[in-house]
C-alpha cells in the first residue's frame, strides 16, 4: 500500500510540475522579451506586473471556436495536439530532479527512453501539417521533417558521449558519475546537444517550420482555440524538458557548491538559467534560412559531436 501511495504521489508531483513550469516559462518569456526590447509587455491582467496574463490567455483560447477545415483529415487533425504534448509529460516522469530517488520513475536505460520519446513529439507537427488540407501547413510539416532528420543525429551523438563518460544509460547514474571537471571536457557536447534540442523544438533562430512571414504559422495555421493552445503548451513544455535534461547530462543535475540535500533546488536553478538562455536567443538572433539551418547541422554540429565522442574515448582510455 505504501509503495502504491508513493508512486501516486510521485506521479501527481510530475503532473503538477508539467502544468506549472511551462506556464512559468511562458510568463517569464513575456517579461524578459519586453525588457530586452524596451517595451511594456503584458502589464494589466491580474494587477501587479500582469501576473495573470497567461490565465487570461487560457480563458481567451477556451472561448474561441474549435474549427476543423472541411478538407482536413478530422481524426488526425484533432489528435495531433495531444501527440505533440504528451511525450514531454512521459519524459518528465523519468528525469531525476534530486537525490535519493527524487524522480517519478527510475528507468535503467533512461537516456535511451527519453531520447526515443522526445522524437515522438515531433510527429504532432507532421500530423498537423499533413492533415490540415492547407498548402502552407503542409510546407511547414515538410520543413519540420527535414529539420528533425538534420538535428536528431547530433543530439543523439552528444548524448552518447555523456553515456560513454558515465558508463551507464541511467539518468541518475549519469548524475552520480558526474565530476566538475566534466564541464570543460564535455562543453562541446553540451553546446551541440542544447543547439540541436532548440532546433527540434523549432525555437528561434530555428523556427523555419513556423516562419510567419513566409508560411503564416506553418503546420499550426488552421488550428484555433484550445488545440492551438496545446501546441503552445507543448513548446514551453519542450523548453522545460530540454533545460532539465541538459542540466542532468552536462551540468551535474542536483550537485551544487554545497550540500546535495536540497539538490532539486540546484536542478531548478540551473534549468531556469538555461531557460533564460533560450529566451535570450529568441530576442537576439534572426531566423536562419533553410540552407543555413541544414548547413549548421551537417557541416558543424555532427562533426563537433563526433569530435566529442572521440575525445571521450581518449579520456576514458587514459583514465582507465
Amino acid at each position: 500500500m505504501n509503495d502504491v501511495l508513493d508512486v501516486l504521489l510521485r506521479l501527481v508531483a510530475v503532473l503538477v510540475a508539467f502544468l506549472v513550469l511551462p506556464l512559468l516559462v511562458g510568463q517569464t518569456e513575456h517579461k524578459v522579451m519586453a525588457h530586452m526590447q524596451g517595451r511594456l509587455g503584458p502589464m494589466y491582467a491580474g494587477g501587479f506586473h500582469g501576473w495573470a496574463q497567461l490565465v487570461a490567455d487560457g480563458v481567451k483560447f477556451a472561448q474561441k471556436e474549435d474549427v476543423v477545415p472541411t478538407g482536413a483529415d478530422r481524426r488526425i487533425f484533432q489528435l495531433a495536439p495531444a501527440i505533440a504534448l504528451l511525450p514531454y509529460l512521459v519524459v518528465l516522469i523519468v528525469i531525476p530532479v534530486g537525490p535519493n530517488g527524487f524522480v517519478g520513475q527510475i528507468v535503467d536505460a533512461g537516456l535511451f527512453f527519453v531520447l526515443a520519446v522526445m522524437g515522438v513529439g515531433v510527429l504532432g507537427a507532421l500530423m498537423a501539417g499533413w492533415a490540415s488540407a492547407n498548402k502552407f501547413s503542409l510546407l511547414g510539416g515538410l520543413r519540420t521533417a527535414a529539420q528533425l532528420m538534420a538535428y536528431e543525429l547530433p543530439m543523439l551523438l552528444a548524448a552518447a558521449s555523456v553515456a560513454m563518460a558515465a558508463g551507464t544509460l541511467s539518468l541518475p547514474g549519469i548524475v552520480h558519475a558526474f565530476h566538475w571537471w566534466w564541464v570543460p571536457w564535455q562543453i562541446i557536447g553540451a553546446l551541440v546537444f542544447f543547439t540541436a534540442g532548440l532546433a527540434e523544438l523549432q525555437r528561434p533562430p530555428f523556427d523555419m517550420p513556423v516562419a510567419d512571414s513566409e508560411i503564416i504559422f506553418g503546420a499550426y495555421t488552421e488550428y484555433t482555440g484550445l488545440r492551438f493552445a496545446l501546441f503552445l503548451l507543448a513548446e514551453y513544455a519542450g523548453i522545460v524538458v530540454l533545460c532539465v535534461l541538459t542540466t542532468v547530462l552536462f551540468l551535474g543535475g542536483w550537485h551544487g557548491p554545497w550540500s546535495d540535500s536540497l539538490g532539486w533546488v540546484w536542478t531548478l536553478l540551473k534549468s531556469a538559467l538555461l531557460a533564460f538562455v533560450v529566451i535570450w536567443l529568441r530576442v537576439s538572433y534572426p531566423r536562419l534560412r533553410e540552407d543555413q539551418l541544414q548547413k549548421l547541422a551537417w557541416t558543424a554540429l555532427i562533426p563537433l559531436a563526433l569530435v566529442q565522442i572521440a575525445l571521450t574515448g581518449v579520456v576514458k582510455v587514459v583514465i582507465q
